[in-house]
């Protein structure tokens, strides 16, 4: 058995209403999936399985969602590994530790490619810094990403499926999967 990370892009179905952990474990456990367990009410998803391409995992579990929860959210999956290796590359190790709000990663279903990183740099004030490491966008905001004129860059339409978590999530994750 493997582990694996599945983020999904939002646990916010409408109006009022957001995806139970508990529900969604117990829909991990339908596809056969093994150990479910998630990190607060956060829509990150760590459970074991056979070895698996994750693209598979992932239209399985959008499907599973679509069908459990009646609506479409892009899930990015890693492997265990996969994510060990993301945390190790952070960029920008200093600046997290200082204030791991403050630094964030956009985990992407494909990699990013190099060229992306001048547009994106155009939107950084205050001394923001992005970095592609991996295909992942990092990024040290600085401050709080949500006064960033940087995070309204960050779009699907722009970038392609991926989904943004901060540093303090990243390290849980991965605490997550070393037993």
């Amino acid at each position: 058995m493997n582990s694996y990370v599945a983020l999904l892009h939002s646990i916010v179905l409408g109006q009022g209403r957001r995806v139970v952990m508990a529900d969604l474990r117990a829909m991990a456990v339908r596809l056969g999936y093994a150990a479910p367990r998630t990190l607060v009410a956060t829509g990150n998803l760590v459970f074991e399985a056979p070895e698996t391409p994750p693209a598979e995992i992932e239209a399985r579990l959008e499907s599973a969602f679509g069908a459990t929860f009646g609506r479409h959210v892009d899930i990015v999956v890693r492997s265990g590994g996969d994510w060990l290796r993301l945390a190790a590359g952070n960029p920008f190790a200093t600046a997290a530790e200082e204030d791991p709000t403050h630094v964030h990663v956009r985990v992407m279903r494909a990699p990013l490619p190099r060229a992306v990183l001048d547009d994106l740099r155009a939107y950084c004030s205050n001394g923001e810094r992005v970095e592609i490491i991996g295909g992942d966008l990092w990024v040290d905001f600085q401050g709080q990403a949500s006064a960033s004129k940087l995070l309204g860059a960050l779009t699907a339409k722009r970038l392609g499926i991926g989904t943004v978590r901060n540093w303090n999530t990243v390290r849980r994750l991965g605490a997550m999967l070393v037993p």
